[in-house]
């Protein structure tokens, strides 16, 4: 990788501004085995096939610090994603609006959501589930469980800990870099037409169905975005993200970073002194399904693609002095699906009613959303801004539609959107999904149809030139 950092040097400024300083942080976050994966959807941590991390860094020199912290996780939700903000705002000396939390969406890896864990608990209680009739007789003796709580304040401590420290040595930058490079083969929308004209959104994860694999990838961003923080020609961290459900294959209890984390962590092995980060976009609709088969050799024809996708986006870096950082934030009023099987009434009725562990689980979740709204809870919307550069960081599993709009609405400029913040609401989708009867909104999804104007309007207001 010599010959790269030699490329990565070619554009750089004869004067350097000076005040800005960064300071990076890593910390193990791996769970504890016997943890639920995906909220108790899957296999709980049975094998650990690769670390979990949370990788990030602070900024330094504006109004106030910014922290931007990527996890390998599959999702942090309610309050567990309120005490990450707090926690790290204290310790930066800053504002809970200026961290950014967001999570890969890795699916063997938890969802931190500690109200709905309260939630069954309670109605666990009782035990009446245990006599509920069950096509496996082994339901009946099995407690649901989305997230381990105390293990989650145990790495906030841990993170607080690391930041602490990593701002006892911080990096003076004087650059940002922008670049990207196009993914080619990874990919896919769920939403695809048949040769008969009909509309499927079935296009999941992995697929081996030879008319599902021949359809068009469908709707995507097709271009993986490389944010650089430079000391002159000396890279310091690299931040990539790309717009992909990043999961080849799931759900067995072997913890995994997937393709999209074994690709950072390749490329941080070749570029030791560049701090990586990995930060999936807004990918709700977008799948690797129509090239991958679900296999070992997927995954790494995936992770391999990925690499040479970061590795060129840092080639093709164009530097720029770091003048300013700004910061802009929008609220969300997002609501609570109120549609038939989704009702608050009829998600606490399932509650204690579903014999499945993850029949009582999922809906506990929809339930901590609920609550949450109904406590006058908004989505916060924030955005730094480099001036030629911005770094958004959009909710839960947005469509991918709502990154591209982001994008549109700045086509002069460098436009990053993180996707995965607050993970509460679920999916959030563009209204064409609800009129076409989306498959994938049957659960995991509790925001109500209008959702798409609601987030389109505080898009807006952040995106607006200063």
């Amino acid at each position: 990788m010599r010959a790269l950092l030699c490329l990565l040097s070619l554009v750089s400024a004869p004067l350097y501004a000076a005040g800005f300083q960064i300071a990076t942080f890593e910390i193990d976050v791996t769970i504890p085995l016997g943890h639920p994966c995906m909220g108790g959807g899957i296999a709980p941590a049975q094998k650990i096939l690769e670390p979990l991390h949370a990788k990030g860094f602070a900024l330094f020199g504006g109004e106030k610090p910014f922290v931007v912290l990527t996890f390998d996780w599959c999702e942090i939700r309610g309050s567990a994603y309120d005490d990450w903000r707090n926690a790290l705002a204290g310790t930066a000396g800053t504002d809970p609006e200026r961290v950014m939390i967001t999570s890969s969406h890795v699916h063997d890896a938890p969802v931190m959501d500690p109200e709905a864990e309260f939630l069954l608990h309670d109605a666990q209680k009782s035990g009446a589930w245990k006599s509920l009739p069950a096509p496996d007789p082994k339901d009946r003796i099995q407690l649901a469980s989305v997230c381990w709580p105390d293990f989650n304040r145990l790495c906030v401590q841990r993170a607080q800990a690391a930041l602490s420290q990593a701002m006892t040595h911080k990096r003076t930058i004087t650059h940002f870099g922008t670049g990207k490079a196009k993914v080619k083969g990874v990919a896919s929308n769920r939403r695809y037409v048949s040769p008969d004209g009909k509309v499927h959104y079935n296009r999941m994860s992995r697929t081996v169905d030879p008319l599902i694999q021949a359809a068009d990838e469908g709707l995507i961003d097709p271009w993986l975005r490389t944010l650089s923080f430079w000391n002159g020609d000396e890279p310091v961290c690299a931040l990539h993200s790309y717009a992909v459900h990043p999961m080849s294959y799931y759900g067995t209890g072997d913890i995994s970073i997937d393709f999209v984390g074994l690709a950072r962590e390749l490329l941080q092995k070749e570029m030791p002194a560049v701090f990586q980060m990995y930060a999936s976009g807004c990918s709700g609709n977008v799948t690797a399904g129509k090239f991958n088969r679900g296999d070992a050799a997927s995954r790494a024809e995936l992770t391999q693609k990925m690499h040479d996708a970061m590795a060129e986006a840092l080639s093709t870096t164009q530097k720029q002095p770091i003048t300013s950082l700004g910061f802009r934030l929008a609220k969300i009023a997002l609501g609570a699906r109120n549609t038939l099987g989704h009702t608050e009434n009829e998600l606490r009725y399932r509650l204690t009613h579903e014999a499945r562990p993850f029949g009582r689980a999922e809906p506990a979740m929809g339930l901590a959303w609920y609550e949450r709204v109904k406590a006058g809870h908004q989505v916060d919307l924030p955005l730094i801004d480099f001036g030629p550069a911005q770094l958004l960081l959009l909710p839960a599993e947005a469509y991918v539609e709502f990154q591209l709009y982001a994008e549109g609405l700045r086509p002069d400029s460098f436009v990053m959107v993180m996707g995965y913040g607050e993970c509460g609401p679920g999916y959030i989708p563009v209204e064409r999904a609800w009129q076409e009867r989306d498959t994938n909104l049957h659960d995991w999804a509790w925001v109500p149809p209008g959702s798409e104007e609601v987030m389109k309007k505080p898009i807006r207001e952040v995106m607006k030139k200063p």
